[in-house]
């Protein structure tokens, strides 16, 4: 494994000085991307392999490849998909779990003018092929060790798209079919025009209710993380980033990478998360960045031992919690934290460069104009924001707790930070709110409640509808729900998220009404087919009936309300235990225990 060959002194941190450095540097390496409509993220990348040609790019366990050979695969997959009559803006998804070839595939594909859907590798059955059919592939490129899942998949699809295979048999080998094709620098006609307003992935997001959604992700947008997290962490030749988190997500895909390959530095990517080897990697890896959500934050904190030494001079996330912050900077030696808050498709984020705990961040005086946030009251009952007399939406005071809406100026291929849609526009319209403020203007909703303090600071508070979040994952309810209701016995579902204890997000429950005696093990066996593991419901009550509302959508305020306490309510609930592998009654003596965090979930 190649290592750094010049170690750095870490840098000194803290001070209104260096957040404001941290701030300019942002703003300088993002201004020249508008002036340069044809420099797109694998023009970067191929330009560094000019002068940093052997140096680690992407590095994992499986493989490392540095600038020039990530570039080479790269051109080989875009000349394939030329092959292939790849149009431009036609698409192409990727099945893969992390590997330094995942980002050579879409790098390359884009880089041609296709389109690459990033899938979720925890899906399965239906859901996979809804979001695979959502993209209208013409291709499909799937890695050998999800062959299986995939193929109950394709069975249901209702697009035809071409099956190829990376490592196995089972489908036409892409592996192979790509070596046949030249590593040289795509001519300008292989580019087919594109520019930094095109569309470049389909990156998948929950959003606030329903299924899945596509979201669009422009060359613009790509090179606007990139960089202006290149410029806040101030990254260079000589740091490394640890990855772990899954590449078909806007962070572990985009964010943790480009942000070191726009400066020449490299990144150590771990197919999945291990909380036994996370510190021996970033010590055998020599890591000086670290990449992180909140509840990987606060599984270190509570299950592993300090390491004895590393390198680190930053982590970078969200979702990272006051009560865990503190905590985890002072055990592991984390010289500086640096939390944000974004979303794949939003056009509202925030940045935490001073490390205030249990901030999300401001916008800097200087700023207003680039981050164009509101926070206004919200009406719990209509599950919109409120208005007043005149029809307008009210704008929260300080420290009063309201859903945050972003500025859109129709312009989103110009900027790269506006909200760029999903493939389904009816979609995309729900997300936006009209005549908020004065007639005429267009605000993004991001579905989560916030409020800010005195000091300009916000906090996030929690999210609104009918989705919530665990395990790191966004978990749409309805999805749940559709899931339960197909296994034979259940006539009716609801699904909501609860708290508990010492763990990050909402786990899954759902209140079940059913004609008949559950078998457990089967449902249990059923969702485990139908669902990824983070989306399979913790708990289940069985109940006679669910109270609707008036408009015969189902109450659940009392149902969050009571929980997973068993004294709350005459209705039986069943607990998944991890232990026993199998849904068990649950009692005082097992809620006590899962409730002082002795059950590890």
């Amino acid at each position: 494994m190649t290592l750094h060959q010049q170690k750095q002194p870490l840098p000194q941190v803290g001070g209104k000085d260096s957040a404001l450095q941290d701030w300019v540097r942002a703003l300088e390496a993002t201004a020249p991307i508008a002036g340069k409509p044809r420099r797109t993220l694998a023009c970067v990348i191929e330009e560094l392999a000019q002068s940093h040609g052997d140096a680690p790019a992407l590095i994992s366990a499986r493989e490392t490849l540095t600038y020039r050979s990530l570039t080479e695969r790269a051109n080989r997959y875009a000349r394939w998909a030329l092959a292939q009559n790849l149009a431009k803006g036609e698409a192409i998804c990727l099945v893969m779990p992390n590997r330094p070839e995942y980002m050579a595939i879409w790098l390359g594909i884009t880089s041609m003018g296709g389109v690459v859907s990033l899938i979720n590798t925890n899906l399965r059955g239906a859901s996979l092929a809804y979001c695979i059919d959502i993209a209208a592939p013409k291709h499909i490129i799937v890695a050998a060790e999800l062959i299986g899942e995939s193929h109950a998949a394709v069975a249901q699809l209702k697009t035809r798209p071409k099956v190829w295979s990376h490592g196995s048999d089972d489908f036409a080998r892409i592996d192979h079919e790509i070596e046949k094709f030249s590593v040289a620098t795509l001519a300008a006609a292989e580019r087919r025009g594109i520019t930094i307003a095109d569309r470049a992935l389909y990156i998948y997001t929950s959003g606030t209710t329903g299924l899945p959604k596509a979201a669009n992700v422009s060359h613009h947008r790509l090179m606007q993380w990139s960089f202006w997290f290149a410029g806040l962490m101030n990254t260079g030749p000589g740091d490394r980033m640890y990855n772990c988190l899954p590449m078909y997500h806007s962070v572990g895909g985009v964010v943790a990478t480009g942000a070191l390959l726009v400066r020449g530095g490299s990144v150590a990517i771990r197919e999945k998360f291990s909380g036994r080897q996370f510190w021996d990697d970033i010590a055998y890896w020599d890591c000086t960045l670290l990449q992180y959500i909140g509840e990987l934050c606060r599984y270190l904190v509570n299950s592993t031992a300090a390491p004895r030494q590393h390198r680190l001079r930053l982590a970078c996330g969200n979702g990272l919690r006051d009560d865990v912050w503190e905590k985890f900077q002072e055990k592991f030696n984390i010289p500086r934290i640096l939390e944000f808050y974004a979303a794949t498709e939003a056009n509202v984020s925030l940045y935490n460069v001073e490390g205030k705990v249990g901030a999300i961040g401001r916008v800097p005086p200087f700023l207003t104009h680039r981050f164009p946030l509101a926070l206004v009251k919200f009406d719990p009952a209509a599950s919109m924001p409120a208005r007043d007399a005149n029809g307008f939406c009210i704008r929260c005071a300080t420290s009063e707790t309201g859903e945050a809406l972003g500025r859109i100026h129709g312009s989103a291929a110009q900027s790269g930070s506006d909200f760029e849609g999903y493939t389904d526009h009816g979609a995309s319209e729900q997300k936006i709110i009209r005549n908020v403020f004065e007639r005429g203007d267009a605000w993004y909703r991001t579905g989560d409640l916030m409020r800010q303090d005195a000091g300009g600071f916000f906090y996030f508070v929690d999210r609104i509808g009918d989705t919530f979040r665990w395990k790191g994952e966004n978990v749409a309810t309805s999805e749940v729900a559709v899931a339960l209701t197909a296994f034979p016995g259940i006539t009716d579902a609801t699904v909501y998220g609860v708290a508990v204890p010492g763990a990050e997000g909402s786990a899954g429950m759902a209140a079940l009404v059913t004609d008949s005696a559950l078998d457990l093990a089967e449902l249990r066996a059923h969702l485990a087919h139908r669902l990824p593991a983070y989306a399979r419901p913790l708990f289940l009550r069985i109940q006679d009936r669910i109270a609707m509302t008036a408009t015969f959508k189902h109450q659940k305020s009392d149902l969050v309300r009571n929980g997973f306490d068993p004294v709350a309510t005459a209705d039986a609930i069943y607990f998944d235990d991890p232990s026993r592998q199998a849904y068990v009654r649950l009692d005082r003596a097992l809620f006590e225990k899962i409730s002082s965090a002795a059950i590890r979930l």
